[in-house]
């Protein structure tokens, strides 16, 4: 019996980026529990979760447009609208940092744990 054997398992964690056509993250979403340990002792929730808010205060530090965000259990939203040109480039460098810390994460510990989901992002 492995030590994960005995947790409750979970569906995992789905990471939804949405992209523009050059490839800069516009949205992103996080959802549901990685189900990798008993709540307060799952690594793999604890990183993606860090990743993420850090990515969203850091954009609303950063940025004279706060992106939108929306938190609630298991749940996480990111948009950027009606951020300038220049201002994307520079947000890219946070989302783009915290997206290849959670393929890590993915990469590390498995898909069972985190679904990685790539969208076209398209102006409305």
């Amino acid at each position: 019996m492995s030590k994960h054997s005995k947790r409750k398992r979970r569906d995992g964690i789905r990471f939804v980026v949405w992209a523009d056509d050059q490839g800069r993250i516009r949205e992103f979403e996080l959802s549901g529990h990685a189900g990798y340990a008993d709540e307060g002792q799952d690594i793999v929730c604890a990183s993606v979760s860090a990743l993420s808010i850090a990515a969203c205060n850091g954009l609303g530090h950063f940025l004279s447009v706060v992106p939108k965000v929306q938190e609630g259990d298991g749940h996480l939203t990111c948009q950027l609208k009606g951020i300038q040109e220049q201002e994307l480039e520079k947000a890219q460098w946070i989302l783009q940092t915290m997206s290849m810390g959670i393929e890590q994460i993915q990469a590390a510990y498995g898909q069972d744990y985190i679904f990685i989901d790539r969208r076209r992002w398209t102006p409305c």
